[in-house]
């Protein structure tokens, strides 16, 4: 552990191989990260208010989402819950 250089073992789920791959989740794993039902995501993307999904196959009906974009979606509801919270005193 006391070793900060980042592992590049890709089998090392922390290392920078993992870091720096674009993965796509799909609605479950959507659903695990926020706690918010599939409909209501499916509402929050078609009201501009969530990441917008991405068509897997050309004319298909599979879709899936940027983690790393739902995961920055997460951290900016804290960040607004954090700052709403300063602003109220």
């Amino acid at each position: 552990k006391g070793n900060s250089k980042a592992s590049d073992d890709p089998d090392e789920p922390d290392s920078e191989y993992h870091r720096s791959q674009t993965r796509l989740i799909r609605i479950n794993d959507v659903v695990k990260l926020t706690g918010i039902s599939k409909s209501y995501i499916y509402q929050l993307c078609k009201n501009q208010q969530f990441p917008q999904n991405i068509q897997l196959v050309h004319g298909g009906s599979s879709v899936a989402w940027v983690e790393e974009e739902v995961l920055q979606w997460i951290k900016s509801r804290i960040e607004a819950r954090d700052s709403e919270g300063v602003s109220r005193g």
